[in-house]
């Protein structure tokens, strides 16, 4: 499997796509106090984190790649991990969840650091779109020169 232009954005798409969906799930928990519960108690929702990395051809694709002089290649999700950031701390005595003290932990998510991410994500897949489309301008505007 050779990847060109197009699976290499493809790629990239899918990648952006699925942090635009965690990004998303980390929002909308923005609040959860009760997303698990750990030895007899809730705990909050933590905050996830998409993790990519370079995809990684076989062996008949690197040779191929050395035969052909290409080093395309493309990007995947590696994982998917949990933040390891503390749960903030907010008093809140009326809360359902407020220990002895008052203090009820909440998620570890920043809304302006996601708001971030999402647009950094988003502008990802833009340029990848734009990418994808210019290569299948390329390959039409070829089509047409050789119909002459």
């Amino acid at each position: 499997m050779k990847l060109g232009g197009f699976d290499i954005s493809a790629s990239a798409l899918t990648a952006q796509r699925l942090r635009m969906d965690v990004i998303s799930a980390n929002i909308a928990n923005a609040e959860t106090t009760r997303a698990g519960y750990v030895n007899g108690n809730f705990v909050p929702y933590r905050r996830k984190v998409v993790v990519m990395e370079a995809a990684q051809p076989k062996f008949q694709d690197l040779l191929g790649q050395q035969m052909n002089a290409s080093s395309a290649q493309g990007v995947r999700v590696a994982s998917i991990r949990e933040d390891s950031a503390p749960f903030k701390q907010v008093y809140n005595p009326t809360h359902p969840d407020a220990d002895a003290s008052g203090m009820v932990y909440m998620p570890n998510v920043d809304m302006l650091k996601e708001q971030v991410d999402l647009l950094a994500a988003s502008r990802s897949y833009e340029a990848n779109v734009t990418a994808l489309n210019a290569r299948k301008s390329m390959f039409m505007k070829a089509l047409e020169m050789g119909r002459r």
